[in-house]
């Protein structure tokens, strides 16, 4: 009914059904968010009104305004686009962003004390200030006027300033809850600039900005989130502002297109801006978000380019490292609910996305963190689903310097003696939290969906679920019983697989990101994936991008004791050969092709190797298997001949 109405294909509708919007009138909005009507924001956020105001009576009087931002993608695009709008309206406006390296996240004294000093009346904090109590009550003592806006989760205690604008602060059901700093600065500006009635021409470069900084940020992508960003994705390829068309031109998008996709932003536009507050100065970007000079903006596009080149490399040795140092251990996350690591010389820039590439690998909580000069930690936090870092934090706030964050990542500081009382404290918490069957890496599928039904036409249709990302999950599909028929490494560190998958009348392509070092099953195996649009010499194609893999669960199995072990036998046949895979309690797998008499052996987390079958107690235990298969009915007949 779902896929007539809305003229859907029935996998879709499955996937609109799957995740709540059953009913046609929700899909309808949820597929044409710009019908929604939308509640003026100055009645959600309380102090909306009095922020605007306040902003008003500063730019009116010549009052010098400052912005606190922030080193991360949110915090630069919610500083470009407030001092944009400042300057728009004639204001005397200036900012600054604390040192990642010296000083770390949010506001600090020296911050505050500095812009008194220079005569600042008005301070404005963006993606930042939530729990940043000492430094603002010190701004207040100064006789400078607070407003604080931020995304944060709230602190036990709020700020004292003269207004806070924070979405954490309205009803879970209001539309802007999931706003991002750079939306929280967006709503603020369009309001203050409808003051001297200048909303219409600042609107486009406004929203430009905002999806820049709400995707790149990982904002969730319900609510107004996704009614402005699918206007501001059809914006920028046709960008106004310079410094946007240098930077999608450094990193290669497409400006052809009617419209952006997330991907865009988030794969090339967002790591080029985030690479420069993690390792480079983030002066170079809000200039190339704010200057009018079309010269200038293609040389800051270029230091970003050439940053993000060197962030790229530091990740990827700094991950090496990571896995070495967790493979060493012996680390188990059925023992084990998170992972914690220190070690000096890693970049405190860049191990934020060493983290989340751990918890893909591990499927648990990550906390990693680097040595500083004078023996503190300063680290990063990435989270799964079911685990709340912020909380995590909060639990652990006794031992820890300064932290902050959300339920899904965090930042936090300590004194290097207090980290074993601090990785005890957080493997208790994460142990009462996580579950053993909560610590792997899950996928949550959406709908099945064989490979013969998997279509360009389809990757089509599901752009109108458009834009995917936190909480609007681009759909993942399964599909059960596939034959590997070729997989071969790929990528520069042959980090990569790529594979050719076949139902036993289609066969695609597939990629498999970052599984180069890991075995894939050589026999059936059922797969999660994504639809992907593969284009090569103006040719397009369907690949598929594989998010998870395992033997197919259609395998018939059986288990049977051999001396004092237990096995699993399975078995199948694949290109006319007949194929038993044989498991034991430990995780390894013996795979033997009865027809050839070959025989390889993959013990867990390790490459196949070729095993020799004359081995007296492999012939015993093949022999075992044989007389229970012989054994079953219906299989005598199938089974008797197999040697």
């Amino acid at each position: 009914m779902l896929a007539t109405a809305l003229n859907l294909p029935p996998v879709l509708a499955q996937v609109l059904i799957n995740r709540g919007l059953g009913a046609i009138a929700d899909a309808r909005d949820y597929l044409k968010p710009e019908q929604q009507e939308l509640p003026d924001p100055r009645e959600e956020f309380e102090d909306l009104v009095e922020s605007v105001l306040l902003l008003e009576k500063a730019i009116r009087s010549g009052d010098r305004i400052a912005i606190c931002g922030d080193y991360d993608a949110d915090g630069m695009t919610s500083t470009a686009l407030l001092l944009r709008t400042f300057r728009q309206l004639g204001a005397k406006a200036e900012y600054a962003i604390p040192s990642r390296m010296q000083e770390g996240y949010g506001i600090n004294e020296r911050i505050v004390e500095e812009f008194a000093a220079s005569g600042v009346r008005v301070v404005l904090t963006v993606d930042n200030g939530i729990a940043a109590y000492q430094p603002i009550a010190r701004a207040r003592e100064l006789g400078l006027t607070v407003i604080v806006t931020d995304h944060h989760d709230l602190p036990p205690e709020l700020p004292p300033a003269n207004a806070i604008l924070n979405p954490k602060l309205l009803p879970e059901e209001s539309p802007y809850h999931g706003l991002a700093g750079v939306g929280v600065a967006y709503v603020l500006a369009l309001c203050v600039a409808e003051q001297f009635n200048r909303q219409a021409e600042l609107i486009r470069p406004l929203l430009e900005l905002y999806t820049l900084g709400t995707i790149a940020d990982l904002a969730p992508l319900t609510g107004v989130n996704r009614r402005w960003l699918q206007r501001g994705l059809r914006l920028l390829p046709q960008s106004q502002l310079v410094g946007v068309q240098a930077l999608m031109e450094a990193a290669g998008v497409k400006t052809s297109d009617r419209s952006l996709k997330p991907e865009d932003i988030g794969f090339k536009l967002g790591p080029r801006i985030n690479a420069i507050g993690r390792i480079g100065d983030p002066q170079v970007v809000i200039e190339l978000l704010t200057t009018e000079d079309r010269d200038r903006a293609q040389e800051l596009a270029g230091i970003c380019e050439v940053t993000n080149q060197e962030r790229r490399g530091l990740c990827d040795r700094i991950t090496e490292e990571a896995i070495a140092i967790v493979e060493a251990e012996g680390f188990d996350n059925r023992q084990t609910a998170v992972l914690v690591l220190a070690q000096p010389n890693w970049h405190h820039g860049v191990i934020g996305i060493v983290a989340s590439r751990l918890v893909e690998r591990y499927g648990v909580p990550v906390f990693i963190s680097s040595y500083e000069e004078d023996g503190h930690l300063r680290g990063s936090a990435r989270g799964t689903p079911e685990f709340d870092v912020f909380a995590a934090l909060e639990h652990c706030r006794d031992v820890l310097g300064r932290f902050g964050g959300h339920r899904a990542a965090g930042g936090f500081s300590l004194s290097a003696e207090n980290l074993s009382a601090w990785r005890s404290r957080l493997e208790a918490f994460a142990a009462d939290c996580l579950p053993v069957d909560c610590r792997r890496p899950a996928i949550q599928i959406d709908a099945e969906l064989p490979i013969a039904l998997a279509s360009l036409n389809l990757f089509e249709q599901q752009q109108q679920l458009q834009p995917f990302g936190i909480a609007n999950d681009e759909p993942l599909y399964w599909a059960k019983n596939l034959a590997i028929l070729d997989q071969r490494r790929m990528g520069n560190g042959q980090e990569h697989l790529k594979l050719t998958l076949s139902d036993g009348q289609s066969k695609v392509t597939a990629v498999y990101w970052r599984w180069g070092d890991r075995p894939v099953p050589e026999d059936r195996v059922d797969v999660a994936y994504y639809l992907r649009e593969n284009i090569w010499n103006d040719r397009r194609e369907l690949q598929l991008e594989i998010a998870g893999i395992r033997l197919s669960q259609e395998l018939d199995s059986i288990t049977f004791l051999y001396g004092d072990r237990t096995y699993q036998l399975t078995t199948e046949t694949i290109a006319n050969s007949t194929i038993w895979r044989l498991t034991n309690a430990e995780g390894s797998i013996l795979r033997i092709d009865c027809n050839r008499q070959q025989a390889k052996i993959q013990k867990s987390g390790q490459d196949w190797q070729a095993i020799d079958l004359d081995h007296p107690y492999l012939q015993g235990l093949m022999a075992q298997a044989k007389q229970i298969l012989n054994s079953i009915q219906g299989r005598t007949q199938v089974q008797a001949n197999l040697f």
